[in-house]
C-alpha cells in the first residue's frame, strides 16, 4: 500500500533521549496507587519508575528503529522475535506469549466517507507486568488513547491492566465507528438505486468501493476475538482478573463488529444484485416500448406500401384512395396504440 503518512514531528522528550532518533516521538506516564506521578519523562528514567513498589509505566514510540527499542528490550527483558515483529510491518492481529511478557498486535482504522476506503494502520504493544510499550506510526492519533485513560482515571489502580484496556477499547471503538460510518453509506446506496434517475456506474462503483472497505474491516477486525479470548484467560498473570469485566465489554464490542460487518456484506452483495436486476428490468421495459411503437410504424408502411402498388384498384388513382389510406393508418395506429396502452407496454 502506498506509504501516506504524514510529517513526523518531534514529541516531549526529557533531555536523554537513549538514542531515540530527531523524528521519534515518544510519550511516556508514570502512576503509582492509581495517580499520575510523571509524564514525558525520557525512556532511561523507565527503570527507575519500575524500581519504585507499585509504580507502572505507559510508554509510547511513534516510528521506532531497532536502536530506539534497544534499550528497552534489555531493562524490560522483551523477546528478540517480538522486537523483530514489532519493526516490521504486515503482522496478523495477534497476541503472543513469552516468558515474562505478551506482544500483541492490533489495527486502528480510519473511514473516509467522500472516497470509501477504509484506512488501516499497525498498533503493537509490549505488555509485562508493569509496564506497556505501545508502538505505532503516526497515523495513530496517539491523544484519542491519552484521552481514554484520563476519562478512566477510577482504573488506573489496576496498573498494566488498566493500560491495556484502554489500548483495546480505542481500536475497537475505531471499528465500531467505521462499521456505523459504511452502514450509513450502504444505506445511501440503497435508497440511491431506486432514485428516478438511474446512476448505474455510479452505485457500482460506489458499491465495489464499500465492499473492498468491508473486506479490509473483516481482516483485521475479525481476529480481534481470538485476541480477547486469550487475554480473558485466567492464568495470565498481566491482566488483572478485577478487569475482566472490562475486557469482556471490549469483546461484545468485537462481536457486534462482526456481526454487522457480516450483514454489510450481506447487503452490499444484494445491492449489486438488485442494481443488475434493475438494469435488466429497464432494459425490458425499453425493448418492450420500442417493440410496441416498431408495430405502430408497421402500419402505415404496410397500407402505404399497398396503395403504392402500380395495378388498378378500388381508389386507384382518386382522392377516395388517399382518403380511405390515411383512415387505416389512424384507425388501425391508434388501436394498437390503446391496445398496447392498455396492457402497459408503452
Amino acid at each position: 500500500m502506498t506509504d501516506t503518512r504524514p510529517p513526523r514531528t518531534e514529541g516531549p522528550r526529557g533531555p536523554a533521549d537513549d538514542g531515540a532518533r530527531p523524528d521519534t516521538t515518544i510519550v511516556t506516564r508514570a502512576y503509582r496507587g492509581g495517580q499520575l506521578i510523571a509524564h514525558d519523562f525520557p525512556l532511561h528514567e523507565v527503570s527507575d519508575h519500575l524500581e519504585t513498589d507499585g509504580c507502572h509505566v505507559w510508554i509510547d514510540l511513534t516510528d521506532p528503529t531497532a536502536d530506539d527499542l534497544a534499550s528497552l528490550e534489555d531493562e524490560l527483558g522483551l523477546h528478540e522475535l517480538a522486537v523483530e515483529d514489532a519493526l516490521q510491518d504486515g503482522q496478523r492481529p495477534k497476541v503472543d506469549r513469552y516468558d515474562n511478557h505478551l506482544f500483541t498486535a492490533l489495527y486502528d482504522v480510519r473511514f473516509d466517507r467522500a472516497s470509501g476506503v477504509l484506512d488501516t494502520s499497525e498498533v503493537k504493544a509490549f505488555i509485562t507486568e508493569r509496564a506497556l510499550v505501545t508502538i505505532h506510526h503516526p497515523e495513530f492519533d496517539v491523544t484519542r488513547l491519552q484521552a481514554t485513560f484520563d476519562q478512566n482515571r477510577d482504573l488506573a489502580s489496576h496498573g498494566v491492566s488498566y493500560f491495556l484496556w484502554g489500548l483495546l477499547d480505542c481500536v475497537v471503538d475505531r471499528h465500531f465507528d467505521a462499521t456505523d460510518a459504511l452502514d450509513d453509506e450502504i444505506e445511501g446506496i440503497a435508497d440511491d438505486l431506486f432514485d428516478p434517475a438511474p446512476r448505474t456506474i455510479d452505485v457500482q462503483k460506489r458499491s465495489f468501493a464499500l465492499r473492498k472497505s468491508l473486506v479490509q474491516l473483516r481482516r483485521v477486525a475479525s481476529p480481534m476475538r481470538e485476541v480477547l479470548n486469550t487475554l480473558l484467560r485466567r492464568d495470565l498473570k498481566e491482566v488483572d482478573s478485577a478487569m475482566h469485566p472490562y475486557f469482556q465489554d471490549v469483546y461484545d464490542h468485537v462481536l457486534r463488529v462482526a456481526e454487522q460487518n457480516d450483514s454489510l456484506r450481506d447487503l452490499v452483495s444484494t445491492i449489486l444484485d438488485t442494481n443488475l436486476n434493475l438494469q435488466s428490468n429497464r432494459m425490458n421495459l425499453i425493448m418492450k416500448k420500442v417493440t410496441s411503437w416498431a408495430a405502430i410504424i408497421a402500419v402505415p408502411t404496410a397500407i402505404t406500401g399497398f396503395y403504392g402498388q402500380n395495378v388498378p384498384y378500388p381508389g386507384f388513382q382518386s382522392a377516395a384512395g388517399f382518403v380511405t389510406s390515411c383512415v387505416l393508418i389512424v384507425a388501425i395506429g391508434g388501436l394498437l396504440w390503446w391496445q398496447f396502452k392498455r396492457r402497459d407496454w408503452l
